[in-house]
């Protein structure tokens, strides 16, 4: 991959995700709420929500990780059923999906069947860092810290200082 240009440097990150957090502050009801992390990137961005919403508001909402491998669409290979429930109880709960980027949908779809799979949550909201656009699905995020329209040859990286030693949110494209 050929690297394009930096969109978002660690500032305007920490400053995209105050955003969304307060967004949530006030469309979401923080007492019947949920955080749901999609691993990798989307668990520290919904720890940076839960962080943002507790200095905010003093509301400490339940938190947990959620890995979707079973309910991709595109992996082939012979998985392991995962059957263990969500570490935090779904059921009549206001869930609020967190990645990193949404492109296509389909990590969203995989993520909204996991949680349907641990029980019937109230509503499931998504919370974004990045939207490129090229749904495939529709689907459509409920908080956005960016809109970044791309070509197909384009890929959005997302580093964060928890995992790359770094934070900031680059575009690349790809080398044919």
């Amino acid at each position: 991959m050929k690297f394009k240009a930096q969109i978002l440097d660690e500032l305007a990150v920490k400053r995209a995700m105050t955003r969304i957090s307060f967004e949530v502050v006030e469309r979401v009801n923080l007492n019947n709420a949920v955080l749901v992390g999609i691993k990798t990137r989307g668990v520290f961005l919904a720890q940076t929500i839960r962080e943002n919403i507790m200095a905010s508001s003093g509301i400490n909402l339940p938190f947990c990780e959620l890995d979707i491998t079973h309910f991709r669409d595109d992996v082939r290979s012979e998985v392991k059923v995962n059957t263990e429930k969500l570490s935090e109880p779904v059921e009549g709960k206001d869930v609020i999906l967190v990645d990193d980027v949404l492109f296509t949908g389909r990590t969203t779809r995989a993520a909204i069947e996991a949680v349907m799979a641990s029980g019937r949550a109230n509503s499931v909201r998504l919370a974004v860092l990045v939207d490129r656009g090229h749904r495939e699905l529709p689907i459509r995020a409920d908080f956005v810290g960016k809109n970044v329209p791309t070509s197909t040859r384009e890929e959005i990286v997302v580093h964060l200082s928890a995992l790359d030693g770094e934070t900031s949110v680059s575009i690349y494209e790809k080398v044919l």
